[in-house]
């Protein structure tokens, strides 16, 4: 896999704390070249990844004729608390400079693809789909949408998000953005997204722009017939949508009573293979309520949630020369696995 990484940057430093950088000014100028292991773990259990991104910088970004040894757990391994990860071995003069970067990447990609799998878990089998790319800098798609598939979503929306995802594309839903485009007529933007699309891209129609799911699902399901893959509920979660009797904040937003009626009311004109997504401030514990309660959704859409957790990872040496050496409160720890 080619992770784009400006190596030559790299090595240089600009993307590195500067304080690794003028270590290793320091170790070359004193002709030093200890042999160290350094040791990585985080504080959390966590999904791993990143491993593989990890490495390729580390071999791409460090010096020296003999290349670092790398021991590391496997990329989706379930991770305890103080587990190590991974553990470097060779000559801290070639690769001191790479701690800021590597560091990084596993927590970035750990963070997100842990979040992911909370998710994916909650939902008990039901597509979880990875809307988060508006929420981060755009430059974060690839390796975000990298760890979202593995974490386990089912799909991305950018295809910058799938570019490093073999034979994965990009998925979405017809937006509220064409609806008013077409002055807020759904089926009007429904039928006119029909016609210019390609018939590979399923047809998913956002059907709570004028806050009637119930009815405008009907609406679209009779002018798109078969052609029609689903539907996808974003009520707002301060607004009622008219066909919901219950009162209170469980009674707002996308609620299990309107996902039901919106089935019940798709099911009851025929319309079986319509499929309901939900989306809209939804995370793991809302799905997870959402399963227990057994409501029919087919799929769920997140966004800034995947974004809500950081699994940080710290790194040590913890031995110099083939002796323990290491700061206080630290020891070297195999990796067992």
């Amino acid at each position: 896999m080619k992770f784009g990484l400006p190596l030559d940057e790299i090595r240089a430093g600009w993307y590195s704390d500067q304080y690794f950088v003028r270590s290793r000014t320091v170790l070359l100028r004193e002709g030093h070249h200890p042999q160290v292991v350094m040791q990585i773990f985080c504080r959390k259990e966590a999904f791993l990844c990143g491993v593989k991104e990890a490495v390729a910088c580390l071999r791409g970004g460090s010096f020296g004729r003999n290349p670092l040894k790398i021991t590391a757990l496997k990329e989706g391994a379930r991770v305890r608390p103080l587990e190590t990860v991974m553990h470097l071995t060779g000559d801290y003069a070639d690769f001191s400079h790479l701690e800021t970067l590597y560091l990084g990447i596993l927590t970035r990609r750990t963070s997100v693809a842990t979040a992911v799998r909370r998710i994916v878990e909650a939902a008990a089998g039901k597509p979880v789909l990875f809307f988060s790319a508006r929420f981060d800098h755009f430059l974060n798609q690839p390796g975000d949408g990298y760890a979202a598939k593995m974490g386990g979503a089912s799909a991305v929306s950018t295809e910058a998000g799938a570019s490093w995802i073999p034979g994965a594309e990009a998925f979405g839903t017809l937006p509220h953005g064409l609806i008013a485009a077409f002055g807020g007529d759904t089926v009007k933007a429904s039928l006119a997204f029909d016609r210019h699309m390609p018939r590979s891209i399923k047809r998913i129609v956002l059907v709570d722009f004028n806050n009637d799911c119930v009815g405008t699902s009907l609406d679209v399901a009779r002018v798109l017939g078969k052609r029609l893959w689903g539907v996808r509920l974003d009520t707002s979660r301060d607004i009622r949508d008219p066909s919901v009797e219950g009162r209170g904040r469980d009674s707002l937003g996308v609620c299990p009573e309107l996902v039901r009626k919106v089935r019940r009311a798709l099911d009851r004109e025929g319309y079986h293979w319509v499929k309901i997504i939900v989306s809209g401030g939804f995370d793991a514990e809302r799905i997870r309520q959402f399963t227990r309660m057994r409501v029919p959704f087919d799929g769920v859409g997140v966004g800034s949630a995947f974004y809500h957790d950081r699994i940080e990872f710290t790194a040590d040496v913890v031995q110099v020369d083939g002796r323990p050496c290491a700061k206080a409160g630290r020891r070297f720890r195999p990796v067992k696995r």
